[in-house]
Parts: structure tokens; C-alpha cells; sequence
């Protein structure tokens, strides 16, 4: 817990040690945390170097109180911070100004290789300050389904995320479950018939756009930096977004009624974005005539004869 303000595991160890007892011998330290006396006795010293430990007579040691040896260490950690925050602002400012004379090969990235996409991947949505869009299609060649670990560390910054899913991607084992994910994280997810390209975009900076669509191609993109070729890329993908139909997997999304359960609602949610019968089962675990018999007990709810008409009440009621 306290690696982030420059202590080892051992350190710790021997810091939390002393904290809780008056004080400590190398030998009691390395006794009770069963580490060699000498080893307990460097790692004492090295923390009273550091203000966190006092000697004492008779070759023992104190903490010093954590709110004063811990405070005066994130006070620093804190200070070296905000000076590194200045440079990486100073430096983005240097980097803005020099791209007005930029070639155009400046302006375009060449990525190969699965590891190289992996991470630029992640760095895009790591750039983003405010919004990440994204089309998602098949095949998955740089990130399986489930391992976007950088899309929930957006979200807990405050970066709002917006994605459009081709449909048949969410056939595709695990998808179902990874939008549901996704969903109570706090991002947006939109169902399209058909995507034109995969895409990632941060802010309206930078867009990772893969060269290969097929799974047996050598795996490639291009990033984008600030351009007019970017501008399109994001027009494109408002268009399709204002398009795709919204998904809602959450039974108590604004305007539902306490009578339909979750499992009912990423049913409708499924249904109503095109997916077939099959399909829905598949995902949701259920078998066909399960699923079916759900269907008729939705219906029968919503007081209908059709699943037009199911459609209808479901958007009217808030259900989906």
C-alpha cells in the first residue's frame, strides 16, 4: 500500500511492524517477520535515513508517527507530481505548436505487429481526457473479447465512452455478457447492421484505424494524429452512431416497471437489436424454448399478439 510513496514490500513490512509496538530490535524485527536479523536491521537503518524510523539506545528502533514521516513523504510525491504534470503540459504545447509544420508522414502512424497494437491500443485510451469512441467488429486480433482492462480505467478517470457494436459480434461467445459489463460501467453501447472499419478515437486527437480486416492478415494500423483525414474519421462515426439503436440491458433504466426482471430486459435488448431467437438463447445460456416461453410471458405483460407490437410497448415502456 505504501509502494507509491518509494517503500519496498520489506520496508513496509518492517515500518508497519514498528508502528504497532513501542519499539523493536533487529533481531525481535526479523524474529517476527522471518527475515535474517541483519537483513531487518539494514532495512530499519534505511528507513530512519528516510525519517520514517528512529534509533534508539540499545541498538533499537521506533516509528516515528505515520501522520508526520508519511505526510512529509506524500507532500514530496505530491510536489514531484504536479512538476511532472507542468512538463507533460509544456511538452503537449511544444508538440501542438509543431505540428502546423509537420509532413504529412508526421501525421500518420504505421503500427505492425499484435504487441504493437495491444498498445496503442491501451495509449489511446490513456490520452483521452474526455471521450473515447469506437466501432467494434470482428475479427479480434490485438484485444479478445473482456481484456480492454483500459476501458475501466477510463471510466473511474471521468472519460466518457461511447461504442458502436456490429451486430453479429454479439453472437460471438462472452460478447453479450462484456456489453452488459460495459453497460453498468457507465458506457454507451449502440447496435449497428453493418461497420464500415474498427476504429478507436480519443478526444478528437487520435484515432487507431486497423489496415487488415481479415483474421489471416498480418495484423497493422494506422494512427491518427490532428488532421483533416482524423475530422472525417469523426464524422463518420457520429453518422453511424445517430444511426445504431441504443442497448439497455438494465431492468431499471428510467420508466421500467418493477414487473420485468434483468434476464427480461436483455432479452427485449437483444431482440430489438436484431439478434434471432438462436442467438439470443445462446448468449443469455437459456434454452430455445425457455427463451421463447419468456418471450410469450412478455406479451402476454405488455398485452400484445405480435412481437412488433412487443417492440413497440417495450420502447414505450421503457423496457428496452
Amino acid at each position: 500500500m505504501l509502494e507509491a510513496l518509494g517503500l519496498t514490500d520489506e520496508e513496509e513490512a518492517v515500518y508497519r511492524h514498528l508502528v504497532a509496538r513501542p519499539s523493536a530490535s533487529a533481531g525481535e524485527i526479523g524474529a517476527a517477520l522471518t527475515i535474517p536479523g541483519p537483513r531487518a536491521d539494514e532495512m530499519a537503518r534505511s528507513l530512519a535515513a528516510r525519517g520514517l524510523v528512529s534509533t534508539l539506545p540499545g541498538e533499537r528502533f521506533c516509528a516515528v508517527p505515520p501522520a508526520v514521516a508519511l505526510g512529509a513523504l506524500l507532500t514530496v510525491r505530491r510536489d514531484e507530481l504536479r512538476t511532472a504534470e507542468l512538463a507533460l503540459i509544456a511538452l503537449a504545447e511544444e508538440h501542438r505548436s509543431a505540428a502546423a509544420g509537420r509532413a504529412i508522414g508526421d501525421l500518420i502512424e504505421v503500427v505492425s505487429g499484435v504487441d504493437a497494437l495491444r498498445q496503442r491500443f491501451a495509449q489511446v485510451q490513456h490520452a483521452a481526457k474526455e471521450q473515447v469512441r469506437s466501432f467494434s467488429t470482428a475479427p479480434f486480433v490485438a484485444v479478445p473479447i473482456g481484456e480492454n482492462a483500459a476501458e475501466e480505467q477510463g471510466v473511474k478517470r471521468g472519460v466518457s465512452y461511447r461504442v458502436v457494436v456490429e451486430r453479429d459480434l454479439l453472437t460471438a461467445p462472452g460478447a453479450a455478457q462484456e456489453a452488459v459489463t460495459s453497460l453498468r460501467q457507465g458506457v454507451q453501447v449502440r447496435v449497428a447492421d453493418r461497420l464500415p472499419i474498427k476504429l478507436i478515437m480519443a478526444d478528437s486527437a487520435l484515432a487507431l484505424v486497423p489496415l487488415s480486416t481479415s483474421a489471416g492478415d498480418r495484423p497493422g494500423a494506422v494512427l491518427l494524429h490532428g488532421s483533416g483525414l482524423l475530422a472525417a474519421v469523426e464524422a463518420l462515426f457520429e453518422a453511424v452512431w445517430e444511426r445504431a439503436y441504443p442497448l439497455r440491458m438494465d431492468a431499471t433504466a428510467a420508466g421500467a416497471e418493477p414487473d420485468i426482471t434483468e434476464l427480461d430486459a436483455k432479452i427485449l435488448s437483444l431482440l430489438l437489436a436484431g439478434l434471432t431467437d438462436e442467438a439470443v438463447a445462446g448468449q443469455l445460456g437459456l434454452s430455445l424454448r425457455t427463451l421463447q416461453r419468456r418471450i410469450r410471458q412478455l406479451m402476454d405483460l405488455a398485452g400484445v399478439r405480435t412481437r412488433v407490437q412487443l417492440g413497440w410497448q417495450a420502447a414505450q415502456r421503457g423496457w428496452a
